[in-house]
Formats: C-alpha cells, structure tokens, sequence
C-alpha cells in the first residue's frame, strides 16, 4: 500500500508534467503558425506522443519509485519540449530524430528505474565502473573509430551508429568517485600525516584526484575538449569537498586545473584558438569568431521579451541546434525566456542537492552530489560559453540541445536521481515507524 507522501508526490508530479506538456504544445503552435495560417496537421500525432511519453516515465516512476521527488520529471519535459520546439524550428528532421532519442531515454530512464533497485548496491561495482568508464573516456583516442568534429575529437563511430561515450563515461566514474569516497572520507578529511602544524592524508589516498588530473590533461591535450575536461574535474573536486569538507582540496584543485590549463594552451592548437576568440573574436568576425558573434547578436535581437518563437533568425547561427541552442531561445524568447530556462536547471540542481542531503548513507549522498553536478556545471559552462563568460566549449546543453548520446545520459541520470529519493524517502518512513513502536511501547 502507497504511503501519503508517495501519493501526494506523483499527484504532484503528474499535474505539473500535464502543464509542461500544454507549455510545449503551445510553442511549436506558435512555431508553426509563423510558417502557415493554418494549425499544423501533425498536431495531434505529436501532442499523443508528449502526453505518451510522459505519461511512460511517469507510471515508470508510479510503479518503481513512488516515493521520489515530484519536481525533477516535470521540469525534465519542459526542457526537453523546449529543445523540442526551438530544434523543430532550425531543422524540421533534425525535430524528428530527437523526437525519437527522447523516446529511447525514456525507455532508458525506465530501465533504469527497473533494474537499479537499490543504488547502494551499485558500490560494490566501483571498480568495475571505473575500468568502463575511463576506457569510454579514452575511446575516442581509438584509431579507426575515433572521429574529430569541429576541432574536438569525441565521437565514436561503430557502422551506422555515431556517438559520444564520455556522456556514459561521466556517470559511470561518478559511481567510482562516490563509492571510494565514501569509504575513504575519514582518512581523507582528518589525514593521516602530519606537515608542520597541518595533517595531511597519506599519498596513496590521494591517487584518485591525482588521476582525474591526469585525465582531465589526456582529455585536453588528446581530444581538444575543454569543456568535458572541466566537467569531470569540477565534479569530482566538489565531491571531494562535500566529503571531506576541507577547503584545502578546492585550492589544490585549481591549482592542478590551472597547471593543467596552461599545458593544453600551450600544447593544443585548438584550445587557444578557443581562448583567443573568447578575449576577442571581432578580429576573426568572419572566421572563428563568426559562431560567437552572431550569437551575441542573437541575445541582442531578442532583448528583454524575444521576437517571438519563428520571428527569428537563430539559423544564422552555425550549429545552432546543438551548440547554442540557448542563444536561439535568447533571440526569440528573449531575456524572460533565457532567464526561465536558468531558473528551471537551478530548481533541478537544487532538487537533486535536496536528494543529496536528505540520504542517510555516505555513498547515496556522494553519488547524488556528483550526478547533480554533472547537470549543473554542465549547464554553466555552456551557457557560460554562448554568452562569453568564459571560453566557448563543446558540450551539450542537457535535455534542451540536440544530441542523442547526451540526452540518453541525462535520462539515465535522472532515473538514478528519483531512485535516490524514494530510496531516502523510503528509510526516513521506516525510521518514523520505529520510533513510533519505540514510543508506544514506552508508554
């Protein structure tokens, strides 16, 4: 028998997932009476297939974990309708293969739910998923299969499927990273050697940020990826930190990222070419700058309310569906709809945070630290890029730009979030039933 708070939680998860759906709906109304006065005759096909899709994840998360968060699902669909609608608007087929990768994460993201019953369970494979995850990260590297796409060389090719395997790398090494740890926070947080008047943790236990140094250095120097590089690095050193709770470990991360960041400047082509066109790109307006400007250009045309979804020009823009997707919904939704789309990834990373806290057990919390992150500083630096607040970056906009690989692993990733909760949820109801006996029996 459902609990009040699992029924309350899906009551709530299901009316605002139904308004996501009417949200998105609207918009590509919009979209499509910009081209033709009459309403799109595809309309009811796609508004089946929103409300179906939702309606899988959610009686995914009904039936596997009813007492997960009510909010991460909802705002999942919007930002994903939202992609939905303004890819549609640049490129009509490139709207139906996504349409069709969002299938396949929701029937990844109730696998998930499915088959990872009890994350806990997922420690005692840390090393197993460390070994995977690290071969995913370099596979690229891979003579014959690895292929190099506008500088960065990330994607695999396998016959007729494309993709890029550090989207499953990245959730696959947070499962190591929590798993050890959470078995190592003790020694790392009081240390073990003592250095004048500090204690420090004995060398061997500092191995692991040694090592996501050093593949923070393969990735840059190996594969011109600046982003996915900070990604993983920031990651792991904030859950490091979360751990352990000593600031000593972010001073000596930047300090590592910043030796490292002079290294790929100086030693990839392609990183300074990016830092270059960051300080400056007018002097390159016509080549390499040309991406960044025009996206600038975008936010400016937009202004505070947008031209309107279709009134636009995002397409000017090279790369606009994947890449600067957020400079597209700048120009026709304007500051309000930029600022929505911000709002939504910090109510999703404050979600998974309040996940995070909310565990009892020192590998749940880690492990939802670092799968929060992952959406979340993903988040910053490509919209961090499109607006030029630092080096412009490869990486996707999660659930709103396009790319299959990125968004089966943010499904994924969810899924593993809402099984966190209910899990959480689950121990905090058992626990108020012990007390309960505990206290009846005393009186």
């Amino acid at each position: 028998m459902k609990s009040a708070v699992a029924r309350r939680r899906r009551g709530s998860e299901l009316l605002l997932g139904l308004l996501a759906v009417v949200i998105v709906v609207s918009g590509y109304i919009l979209v499509q009476l910009s081209k033709q006065l009459d309403l799109p005759p595809d309309l009811w096909v796609l508004l089946a297939v929103m409300v179906g899709m939702f309606a899988v994840a959610h009686l995914g998360v009904r039936w596997f974990a009813p007492r997960g968060d009510a909010t991460l699902l909802p705002l999942v669909a919007l930002l994903c309708g939202i992609g939905f609608i303004m890819i549609s608007r640049l490129n009509h087929h490139l709207a139906r293969t996504q349409a069709v990768w969002t299938g396949v994460g929701v029937a990844c993201f109730v696998a998930t739910l499915a088959v990872v019953r009890r994350p806990r369970a997922l420690e005692r494979y840390r090393y197993t998923f460390a070994l995977l995850g690290f071969a995913l990260l370099v596979l690229p590297l891979a003579p014959g299969i690895g292929a190099t796409i506008n500088g960065a060389r990330l994607w695999v090719h396998l016959g007729p499927v494309n993709f890029e395997p550090n989207e499953i790398a990245k959730v696959l090494l947070v499962v190591f990273f929590a798993s050890y740890l959470a078995d190592k926070r003790e020694l790392l947080s009081a240390g073990s050697r003592r250095i004048g008047r500090m204690m420090v943790p004995d060398p061997k236990h500092l191995l692991p940020l040694v090592l996501a140094w050093g593949f923070s250095l393969i990735i840059m120097a190996g594969q011109g990826d600046l982003g996915s590089s900070m990604l993983f690095f920031a990651v792991f050193v904030g859950m490091l930190y979360v751990a352990t709770e000593r600031s000593a470990y972010l001073i000596g991360a930047a300090g590592l990222f910043a030796v490292a960041s002079v290294f790929a400047y100086n030693a990839v082509g392609h990183v300074q070419v990016r830092v270059s066109t960051w300080i400056n790109p007018w002097p390159v307006a016509q080549g390499k700058g040309y991406q960044l400007i025009q996206s600038l250009f975008a936010f400016g045309s937009g202004g505070f309310g947008g031209t309107g979804l279709g009134l636009g020009s995002p397409q000017k823009i090279p790369n606009a569906a994947t890449d600067f997707v957020f400079a597209a919904v700048g120009e026709e939704l304007g500051l309000l709809g930029t600022v929505a789309v911000v709002i939504a990834f910090l109510i999703v990373v404050g979600a998974g945070f309040r996940i995070a806290v909310s565990s009892d057990r020192p590998f749940t919390k880690l492990f939802a630290t670092g799968l929060t992150g992952l959406i979340g500083i993903q988040a910053f630096v490509i919209i961090g890029g499109v607006t030029r607040l630092i080096p412009l970056t490869g990486i996707t906009l999660p659930f709103v730009s396009y790319g299959g690989s990125s968004l089966v692993a943010n499904f994924v990733l969810v899924a593993l979030l809402l099984r966190i909760s209910d899990e959480a949820a689950a121990d905090a109801e058992a626990y108020a039933r012990t007390s309960a006996i505990a206290v009846a029996s005393h009186s």
